[in-house]
């Protein structure tokens, strides 16, 4: 699937490199205690201070390191290696480990997840560049590591809409990445918690989406999560459960791609990513089936037709898209992000 990123790579890095040294517009997530806590982000962020808040920010420095890993061919490497020199030292992320751990929910679970993805990638890249960022990247993975360890221990409930903070989301980017990262050890307590959470789970309410906003389809992230640590013939039971009729077409709720109104309205916007996101899914998925499923052909078309939908929005000239979907997109052509071969 790389040749299939490969075609975007030059776009994608000059978009991502322009993203993540853009200081404004800027969405704080910070919680004012007083009159000294307005300052201005790069205070709080110097290394994540751009592409409007900080998880895009954090995504789109993974986008650059998957790029330098994937196409190294097919961008301008001398400029993305000074980029992330820029922002990936030791002393800005020893600040925003500091931040992590004085916030503890600041970004839970999506922000934490994509720090552990934007780890492994830095750790799967071969040579000094990746080697100094991954080390310089430790004590946030670290302190992200712990938060995700005390969360599940407090978290009953996951949280099922197709936002932020939509639980199997991050937990299958975690599941994906931690090895990689360095964390092998919160990978049984990720995987009790997505067993736990969704194991029993039948008959997902497809009809209910899209909703307005989402960027993640809260049925197919479900599926996808659930894939990545169930044995192929127990996850294809379990699909049937939990989503029947797909050899039939159905739910067409989720194999079509939604209509977008407004893409420059940030949130009906999201519906952009709704279709990269699902586009990945649905490709992840059908992988995971046995051969032979007549699922997986319908689940690939249905991919297809939503990459089709999605990537000409990727790089539009809107800040409102441009700051994010090409993560997105870079998932949906190139498969998960975690350190894989």
């Amino acid at each position: 699937m790389g040749s299939e990123l490969g075609r975007y790579a030059a776009r994608f890095a000059a978009l991502a490199t322009a993203n993540v040294t853009r200081a404004y517009p800027n969405a704080p997530a910070h919680l004012l205690r007083g009159p000294e806590d307005l300052v201005e982000p790069r205070r709080h962020h110097p290394a994540f201070y751009g592409s409007y808040d900080w998880h895009s920010a954090v995504h789109m420095h993974w986008l650059l390191v998957r790029l330098l890993r994937r196409c190294p061919d097919r961008v301008r490497a001398d400029e993305v290696i000074a980029v992330l020199d820029g922002h990936l030292t030791a002393d800005a992320l020893a600040a925003e480990a500091d931040y992590l751990r004085a916030h503890p929910s600041f970004e839970r679970p999506y922000g934490w997840a994509w720090l552990l993805a934007l780890t492994a990638e830095c750790r799967s890249l071969p040579g000094p560049a990746g080697e100094r960022w991954a080390k310089a990247l430790e004590p946030a993975a670290d302190a992200v590591r712990a938060l995700l360890g005390g969360w599940l221990e407090r978290a009953t409930y996951p949280v099922r809409h197709g936002v932020h903070t939509n639980s199997a989301f991050a937990l299958g980017l975690v599941l994906d990445s931690a090895a990689a990262a360095g964390a092998k050890g919160i990978v049984e307590p990720v995987t009790e918690a997505v067993l736990g959470w969704f194991a029993d789970d039948r008959d997902a309410p497809v009809h209910w989406e899209p909703s307005g906003q989402d960027f993640l389809s809260p049925a197919l992230t479900e599926a996808e999560t659930v894939c990545r640590v169930l044995p192929e013939e127990e996850f294809a039971r379990w699909l049937e459960r939990f989503l029947p009729g797909v050899e039939w077409g159905a739910p067409v709720t989720v194999l079509t791609p939604p209509i977008v109104s407004d893409p420059a309205d940030p949130h009906i916007g999201h519906l952009l990513g709704l279709i990269l996101s699902r586009a990945a899914a649905l490709r992840r998925v059908a992988a995971a089936l046995p051969h032979g499923d007549p699922r997986a052909d319908v689940l690939r078309t249905a991919a297809r037709d939503h990459l089709a939908a999605g990537l000409p929005a990727t790089v539009s000239g809107d800040f409102t898209g441009d700051h994010w979907l090409a993560t997105f997109a870079a998932l949906a052509l190139d498969g998960p992000p975690a350190g894989e071969p």
